[in-house]
């Protein structure tokens, strides 16, 4: 179990730090060129690489979501739920301290947003709670389908974690000027707490909304499409 919860905190680390870091460091300088779509591949890039390397040890979950979801559709233990929150939310608040330290160390910044999640005036486009709590439950539930389907008996060995990683800059292509794009409470907890906004406050939507969505996302495939 130790080596699963490592795996878990060592993935949700790298993609908090990776995806986060690339909208906190490199998105806010335009010379760069890497805007919402480089933001949404870098989100991609993390669950992909990390998918490879830690996915045979814990299943490569990254995300409280996508545990939940792999509960319900029977592919993990409940017993490791909480155990893998803990340590998603441990690494990922690693992650967010890191980048931190790391964003501080120019002149006159400031933490700001700290690509935190939030709806009304700290949604990047303005959206409403309704806007943001729909598109979080939609894009989680497709995040699961996907998952379930391509890690089923019979999917293509060995591309799991592309089909997977694709999905997730699909969603973040969508919903970044909605949400800030959460679809994972451990991402969003860990950012939050750095953040100058009141991202702590409207925290529960990206608990409550992804937690949903993969419940749906499971309970969907399950009961139309599952072939193990």
């Amino acid at each position: 179990m130790i080596k699963k919860l490592s795996a878990e905190a060592i993935g949700t680390f790298w993609l908090v730090f990776g995806g986060c870091g690339s909208a906190v460091v490199a998105a806010g300088f335009p010379e760069l060129g890497i805007g919402f779509v480089g933001v949404a591949l870098a989100f991609g890039l993390t669950v992909l690489t990390m998918a490879y390397a830690v996915g045979p040890i814990s299943g490569g979950h990254f995300n409280p979501a996508v545990t939940l979801g792999c509960a319900v559709a029977g592919r993990c233990e409940w017993s490791d739920v909480i155990p893998y929150w803990i340590a998603q939310i441990a690494g990922g608040t690693l992650a967010a301290l890191a980048l931190y330290i790391i964003a501080s160390g120019t002149l006159d910044w400031t933490p700001g947003a700290f690509a935190s999640n939030g709806f009304g005036e700290f949604s990047p486009g303005g959206y409403s709670l309704g806007s943001v709590l729909l598109v979080e439950v939609i894009l989680t539930a497709g995040f699961i389908f996907v998952i379930l389907g391509a890690t089923q008996r019979g999917a293509p060995p060995g591309f799991a974690p592309i089909a997977i990683g694709l999905c997730l800059t699909l969603i973040h292509l969508v919903a970044i000027p909605v949400s800030n794009t959460s679809v994972n409470p451990a991402r969003s907890t860990a950012m939050a707490f750095f953040a100058e906004t009141p991202a702590l406050s409207q925290l529960w939507v990206f608990w409550l909304a992804p937690l949903v969505g993969a419940a749906i996302g499971a309970f969907l495939w399950t009961t139309v499409l599952d072939n193990d």
